[in-house]
């Protein structure tokens, strides 16, 4: 949204209008632009979006009071409101020729200046002042958001990132046991610049498993057993990131019932989790008319009434 409108123009309120005229001014616009009652006119409906997205704003306590202070580059992807602070208080002690300070958001604070873009932040904060009192310069710093799945995550995996300014993608070897939100630096392998390259931090994104839950270095998996196997107890197979093992299930075990297999959770360097499996007992789903009058006297073998205490 960094070419956004002012969706306060957007709305047709001012810049001090309380919430209740915000949601007043939205909802007379979004039934005078509904897709619903504008058929076909293609303008209505990017009026329509227009709307919608300057009520995401406005009527977000926190993205108003953002937008507020830096303007649409508020609204850009990985905006870091405390690096922008940083910056605005370096460059207003910058100064420069003209007297006007350079403004991190297009533009100058007062009148023309220089133009920023957020992804220069992170890894050259003080680039632009540094350049005048040093020598050549190390390339950026790269910061690049890898998604992974499970088990590349417990084993580890390699991944090759495109970096500008390079020719060839950079391989890159993701350590096993890497968790959602882990961050890697890797060295000399960010932008090249005169004085070396930049470094690559990355950010790994675990993408969720259809069986298996992590919680830190354990893994919790829920496992279909049969009446069977949950009354008479048996030895079941088990899934886990060093191939199946046996997994005794006692007798007359119950729903939800958990078994710890030790040390074959995640590893991480010397560290390793546990695996736990909660058991789902499933009935029967194909009728069965032996195992249905079987079933009749299984009331006798409760210890206790299964419904017993249960009230309001």
């Amino acid at each position: 949204m960094a070419d956004a409108k002012d969706p306060y123009s957007v709305l047709g309120v001012s810049r001090t209008a309380s919430e209740d005229e915000i949601r007043k001014a939205y909802r007379k616009l979004a039934r005078k632009f509904h897709p619903d009652v504008n058929a076909g006119n293609k303008q209505a409906e990017e009026r329509f979006k227009e709307v919608s997205a300057a009520n995401d704003i406005l009527s977000d306590p926190e993205k108003r009071k953002l937008y507020d202070e830096f303007g649409d580059a508020a609204l850009r992807s990985g905006f870091d409101a405390e690096q922008a602070r940083h910056y605005q208080r370096w460059a207003g002690g910058m100064g420069g020729a003209s007297g006007q300070r350079p403004s991190p958001f297009g533009g100058a604070a007062s009148g023309g200046g220089v133009e920023f873009e957020f992804g220069d932040i992170f890894g050259d904060l003080f680039e632009r002042g540094q350049r005048r009192s040093r020598g050549p310069q190390k390339g950026r710093d790269v910061v690049a958001t890898v998604d992974i799945d499970l088990m590349q995550a417990i084993r580890g995996t390699e991944v090759q990132l495109r970096i500008p300014g390079r020719a060839e993608p950079v391989t890159v070897r993701i350590p096993p046991g890497a968790d959602d939100g882990s961050k890697l630096k890797v060295a000399g392998q960010g932008s090249p610049g005169p004085a070396g390259a930049g470094d690559l931090l990355i950010e790994t994104r675990v993408r969720p498993h259809p069986y298996f839950q992590r919680h830190g270095l354990d893994l919790h998996l829920k496992l279909p057993v049969s009446i069977d196997e949950a009354y008479n107890g048996a030895s079941i197979d088990v899934p886990t990131p060093d191939g199946h093992v046996s997994l005794r299930v006692p007798p007359q075990s119950q729903q939800s019932d958990k078994l710890r297999l030790r040390g074959k959770g995640i590893q991480r360097g010397s560290d390793r989790g546990d695996l736990y499996v909660e058991l789902d007992v499933r009935l029967p789903d194909k009728a069965n008319d032996a195992l249905a009058e079987a079933l009749k006297s299984a009331k006798a073998s409760y210890s206790t009434p299964l419904r017993d205490g249960i009230r309001l």
